[in-house]
């Protein structure tokens, strides 16, 4: 793996998610299960930049001060390194691997490795941590044992183990009764590089679907929002008498005040450093399917 940043402003990231437990966690389980319930509550996963045609920076500042300090969301990339260097900085011991994104396909598909995700290793086991899959994301780790149904305050989950050369795995969520495909991975390490190529291919190819819709999410209490394009989800994960709702958005003004509150987006004002132009952001949002 890579050397570690140690640049991480962890006093700015604990206040951007909420978090007020020791910066030197015991037990460490609790922490690491603490960061990440709040780091999505609090972080949106967003593909605006890309939208954009802006590109996606991966280096430790930028993604601070996307992430942090810009009160921005971000895809999986972004979010995992930020959470790997906050859990490294911490003293967690965090390995790093590449899955092929499933979800919406059958789970005999081969999709390029396009999702980044963690395994972390405490005295306890080894866990999945994961906080950058969208309208799907983990709001707890998981501890990486296949066949075994887990639940997180947003659903069950369960890791499966799908053989093959080298071993492969498959998280699956529990969705209308049956266990969806999330995505596919195995063990193969993953390094810095490997995660700016990923990014350069899903930020710039031209049938990416991230240059040409408006993919954003955020889980609250209880409830998981995913915006596509003009089209609001919101689904009650512990009431199923209410279950999923969606809901047309009718115009930019619509579509950019969901970013703003149940997605939870801050939209730069022009003339700020990094800010996204009103009229750029418009134009784009006019744009959609």
């Amino acid at each position: 793996m890579n050397a570690h940043d140690t640049s991480i402003d962890l006093e700015a990231y604990f206040a951007r998610i909420g978090f007020s437990g020791p910066a030197r966690p015991s037990p460490m389980f609790d922490t690491l299960r603490a960061l990440h319930l709040l780091h999505p509550l609090a972080i949106p996963f967003e593909t605006l930049d890309a939208l954009l045609g802006r590109p996606v920076k991966l280096d430790l500042a930028s993604i601070q001060r996307k992430l942090v300090t810009g009160r921005r969301g971000g895809y999986c990339y972004e979010h995992n390194l930020l959470l790997r260097s906050v859990l490294q900085t911490l003293g967690f011991r965090v390995r790093s691997f590449a899955g092929r994104v499933l979800w919406g396909r059958d789970a005999s598909s081969m999709p390029p490795r396009t999702h980044m995700l963690l395994l972390v290793d405490l005295d306890e086991g080894t866990f999945l941590a994961d906080v950058g899959f969208g309208g799907m994301v983990l709001s707890a780790p998981l501890a990486f044992e296949t066949g075994l149904e887990q639940i997180t305050p947003h659903g069950a989950f369960r890791l499966e183990d799908a053989g093959g050369e080298p071993r492969s795995f498959i998280l699956r969520g529990l969705v209308s009764g049956g266990w969806a495909p999330v995505y596919r991975f195995d063990l193969d390490p993953q390094y810095d590089a490997d995660y700016e190529m990923a990014n350069h291919f899903v930020s710039t190819y031209p049938q990416s679907i991230f240059l040409h819709n408006l993919l954003a999410a955020r889980i609250a209490p209880g409830v998981r929002y995913g915006l596509f394009n003009g089209c609001l989800h919101v689904h009650h994960v512990h009431d199923e008498s209410a279950g999923s709702e969606q809901r047309e958005l009718g115009s930019v003004a619509d579509l950019r005040r969901v970013l703003e509150n149940e997605i939870g987006i801050r939209l730069p004002d022009a003339g700020e450093s990094g800010a996204i132009s009103p009229a750029d952001l418009d134009a784009a949002l006019s744009r959609l399917p």
